[in-house]
């Protein structure tokens, strides 16, 4: 959240559902310490964290106090933690049984006191995913879902959204018996990054950009979300999910949507996520035939990351010696619409590659005349846009200019934005913008039911066909290698290369 002023959300209280874990303690907490610091919390405010372990709520403060230190989030404004440190309870409950949600319900009117009728409660469910059902349903039996005149009620959970589309839809039909669609908040952290927000100012609020962002002037686009890491701790949940899941079906595709969608009608929430969905609707629907030629999968082996060896995923901690899971997918797309039709688009996530980068690659078309090939110039290298999402935010141009000497010989030359040299910097988790919007009730940044469902439909082809064979399209590639060279072959194939970012 750029605005270091904002109004203060109304009157709530932030009930976090794991609320010892690692995601409370390192993003959402340290983030509402920040929201307090920039004045965008009300004054009647209260955090309820409700977790399995038994603890007081000066218990509870001290842990979180001493987290800023251990989980390197680094220490707390001194007077924001001041504001925020009061105003911090915990409540130690089972949530397997509807007296435990009725036992939270009294805490909840009690931390609310003569303002329960006019008291909004945000429920954060930082929980395993296959939780968020049945904790939504215990809400609704209780009646915390209820909401009344100036007291509203949201429900915000991270992915996975389900695991396939009709998990997914389940998920919704379940979450529809206890919730409106405009109390629920799928919350994708790629989305609260500020540059992912300013893919939007900088198509539609440039006229430089937007004449020429459509099939006439762009040869493709190349989507990366590239990590250095393997799997860490989190080799169970890898292993059933895999890149395409884990990564390409939210968050690839919705920085596809942005980079793609119509300008909306306006920048409400409804209006914003109606022209991103359109995209998704308008991928190319992939045959059985289309997997095979249009999407590599891949898993890391062994390799050296920064001269010291590292294992291959196989070896890694909770994954099965012979898992079939890929850490590493590439994916040519089409875009059935008027602005895109015949512009591929060329996605790509791993793990264990060279590079922490996440960036959207606009190469243009060359210029039609030879006319620097006649006077001994050389090919000319195709303009290119970069939009660099992490680290380094920022957006740079490159073009061509001439060397200076008598020859005619044309350079590359990039003008480059950085967020660092124009604004200054706050401390951001990367939640800050979304728990604000959460509390304010604006959904532009979250995903919508059909949203999801639309993401998962489009991914569906491929997941048959590893389903039903786990090892198609699979090949090992060295760990701190940009991928397997099947990768390569499919740009090689179309007479064109991913980029090598730099780290």
């Amino acid at each position: 959240m750029s605005d270091s002023h904002p109004l203060p959300a109304s009157d709530c209280t932030v009930v976090i559902f794991g609320a010892t874990g690692d995601l409370a303690r390192r993003k959402l907490l340290p983030a509402l310490v920040n929201l307090a610091g920039r004045g965008a919390l009300p004054e009647r405010f209260a955090v309820l964290g409700v977790g399995r372990t038994p603890m007081t709520d000066a218990g509870y403060r001290e842990k979180i106090a001493r987290s800023f230190d251990e989980l390197g989030t680094g220490p707390a404004d001194p007077a924001s933690w001041a504001w925020l440190e009061p105003r911090l309870f915990y409540a130690f409950e089972t949530l397997d049984t509807q007296a435990s949600y009725e036992s939270l319900g009294d805490r909840l009117k009690a931390l609310d006191g003569a303002a329960a009728r006019r008291t909004g409660r945000l429920f954060y469910l930082a929980t395993p995913p296959d939780a968020v059902a049945d904790i939504v349903t215990r809400l609704g039996a209780v009646g915390l879902l209820t909401e009344e005149p100036e007291a509203w009620r949201r429900v915000v959970f991270e992915k996975p959204f389900g695991h396939d589309l009709a998990s997914a839809l389940a998920l919704n039909r379940q979450l529809a018996a206890e919730l409106a669609e405009t109390q629920i908040y799928r919350i994708d952290h790629y989305l609260g990054k500020e540059t992912v927000q300013n893919i939007m100012a900088l198509r539609f609020g440039n006229g430089l950009f937007e004449p020429v962002w459509n099939r006439r002037y762009i040869d493709h686009v190349q989507i990366t979300v590239a990590e250095t890491v393997g799997v860490e701790d989190r080799g169970g949940y890898y292993d059933r999910s895999g890149a395409l899941r884990d990564m390409v079906q939210n968050h690839l595709f919705q920085l596809l949507a942005l980079t793609a969608m119509e300008p909306p009608i306006s920048f409400s929430a409804d209006a914003v996520r109606d022209e991103r969905v359109k995209v998704l609707h308008a991928i190319h629907p992939i045959t059985e035939a289309g997997v095979g030629s249009d999407v590599v999968r891949g898993q890391y082996g062994p390799g050296t990351w920064k001269g010291t060896p590292v294992a291959g995923y196989r070896s890694e901690e909770k994954v099965q010696p012979g898992s079939a899971t890929e850490t590493y997918i590439a994916l040519r797309l089409s875009i059935d619409n008027w602005r895109f039709a015949g512009v591929p688009f060329y996605l790509r996530t791993g793990k264990r590659l060279p590079a922490r980068v996440s960036e959207i690659a606009i190469q243009f078309n060359r210029p039609p005349l030879r006319l620097f090939q006649q006077s001994g110039a050389g090919e000319v290298e195709p303009n290119l846009l970069l939009v660099r999402i992490q680290p380094n935010e920022g957006v740079s141009l490159q073009f061509q200019a001439k060397v200076p000497g008598a020859k005619v010989r044309l350079g590359t030359v990039t003008m480059a934005f950085n967020y660092a040299d124009y604004f200054a910097s706050v401390p951001e988790t990367g939640y800050e913008t979304l728990l604000y919007d959460c509390m304010t009730g604006d959904q532009t940044l979250f995903h919508r039911a059909d949203m999801v469902a639309a993401g998962w439909r489009a991914v569906a082809p491929i997941l048959d066909v590893v389903g039903a064979k786990p090892d198609a399209l699979l090949h090992e590639y060295p760990a701190s290698s940009w991928g397997p060279a099947a990768a390569d072959a499919l740009l090689a194939r179309d007479g064109r290369a991913w980029r090598r970012p730099e780290p």
